[in-house]
């Protein structure tokens, strides 16, 4: 039933082993969440973004891993929809947050410069009328700036609840944090919402950006919110570019910034670490050069 109801309305699904083997292993995980939680098994990889035209760096986006005792590092396909079903996507959002604030801070203390860093926000945290509160407590624990990081929601996130979104949202940007819808033409976003939210960024969904440049479709979507961006004076940037042609494509069409494979796959903090500490020397010595 509950395949049948994945795979649309309206159809039907026979049963195999193979559903029982899957219905088993989301219970096992859903309860191994819980422990998970508590023994601090979630941990944080980080994707460079880059300026497409210049193809400066610009800043990073805060990947959730798990890094399960047995089934070793978890990406978040695997386990956050468990996590959204079971209700723990709100504590798992949080964790995240509190680990890339007080890493974000460790690089300024250090003299590097990670840019701006991208967090995501699930629609349980977007609901929570204390998530503006635990985002403050996170910045004074930490020392943190808001502009430091931008926090994104996917769009159909966003639809659940426009109303409570939109206010948050103000507060947020009133705080100084950089605003962004992730996933951008995937769902059914009203444009009335839209131009009422503070945003500061618009990302191309990767479902997008996959079949470009052959992709008729995918071109005149991508093309779509690269214009749309620009006359509402958001950034757009795309993510899932894996291809020479994709990146080409982008920037003919006026795409502002990337993320994706062909640039940089995400890394553990501490490879990240000694990216920006290179950066960091290779500025020094141009800058003594001149």
């Amino acid at each position: 039933m509950y395949k049948a109801k994945e795979d649309g309305k309206n159809i039907y699904r026979y049963y195999s082993q193979q559903l029982t083997r899957r219905a088993m292993e989301h219970v096992s995980l859903a309860s191994e969440l819980h422990r998970a939680l508590t023994h601090d098994e979630f941990l944080v990889h980080y994707q460079t973004q880059f300026d497409l035209q210049t193809r400066a760096f610009i800043g990073m986006e805060a990947l959730v891993r798990w890094q399960h005792p047995t089934q070793g590092l978890l990406l978040p396909g695997r386990f956050l929809p468990i996590a959204e079903g079971s209700g723990l996507i709100a504590r798992i959002g949080n964790c995240v947050m509190e680990m890339v604030m007080q890493q974000t801070r460790r690089w300024h203390e250090a003299g590097l410069d990670p840019g701006v860093v991208a967090i995501n926000l699930s629609s349980r945290q977007i609901d929570s009328e204390r998530q503006l509160e635990l985002i403050r407590d996170g910045l004074d624990r930490h020392g943190c700036k808001p502009e430091w990081f931008e926090l994104e929601v996917t769009e159909d996130f966003l639809m659940q609840n426009p109303e409570r979104a939109i206010e948050l949202f103000h507060r947020l940007r009133d705080l100084g944090f950089e605003l962004a819808i992730d996933d951008f033409g995937t769902g059914f976003s009203s444009l009335s919402y839209l131009k009422r939210l503070p945003l500061t960024r618009l990302k191309i969904d990767r479902a997008f950006v996959r079949d470009l440049p052959g992709d008729a479709d995918d071109q005149a979507i991508s093309c779509a919110v690269i214009a749309l961006g620009q006359n509402l004076g958001l950034k757009v940037i795309a993510e899932g570019v894996e291809t020479q042609e994709q990146a080409d494509f982008l920037r003919a069409a006026g795409c502002d910034e990337v993320q994706g494979f062909l640039f940089s796959r995400p890394q553990p903090a501490h490879a990240i670490t000694e990216t920006l500490r290179t950066r960091k020397q290779h500025i020094a010595a141009a800058n003594a050069g001149s």
